[in-house]
């Protein structure tokens, strides 16, 4: 994996925070990046999170929540304290976070946006979250999670 970092794994390594990278070969052909990582790891579904940008009255918000649950955007919108919630458009996440659709990281954002992890997530020692390219997923501590990304924690999966 020399060379092959991300902005998601060197905050990580920065901040000396307890974590393990786990990589496997993306197929292409998948059209549930998460259901993958699953597979590929073989990793009960619910600690894989998922890494979903919407917006919130405007502005651009992240709800992490398990691969095999939706956004509940309504429930996103009252954590951060606004009214309306909308999925965000695939171009404005990718050039806010600096990641692709699929490689989406909470961690390590090119631009600092409002995080909500959800409640589900402190059920775990660990989960499992993108780190930052498709194939390549960072397994730590939820409190970690939500301490790195300033995070709200809510329940935002529906």
């Amino acid at each position: 994996m020399a060379g092959k970092g991300t902005p998601a794994t060197a905050l990580l390594t920065k901040r000396k925070v307890a974590h393990t990278v786990h990589s496997y070969e993306h197929d292409p052909r998948e059209s549930s990046y998460g259901l993958e990582a699953v597979a590929a790891l073989g990793v009960a579904e619910e600690r894989v999170f998922k890494t979903l940008v919407a917006e919130v009255d405007g502005k651009l918000t992240v709800g992490v929540v398990p691969v095999t649950g939706q956004l509940n955007l309504k429930a996103l919108a009252a954590a951060v304290g606004g009214k309306r919630a909308r999925m965000a458009d695939v171009e404005a996440a990718q050039r806010a976070t600096g990641y692709v659709l699929g490689g989406i990281s909470p961690l390590g954002q090119r631009t600092r946006l409002p995080v909500v992890v959800d409640a589900s997530a402190r059920r775990f020692d660990t989960v499992f979250c993108s780190g930052g390219r498709r194939g390549l997923e960072i397994e730590l501590a939820p409190d970690d999670l939500v301490a790195l990304t300033a995070a709200t924690v809510a329940p935002i999966a529906g």
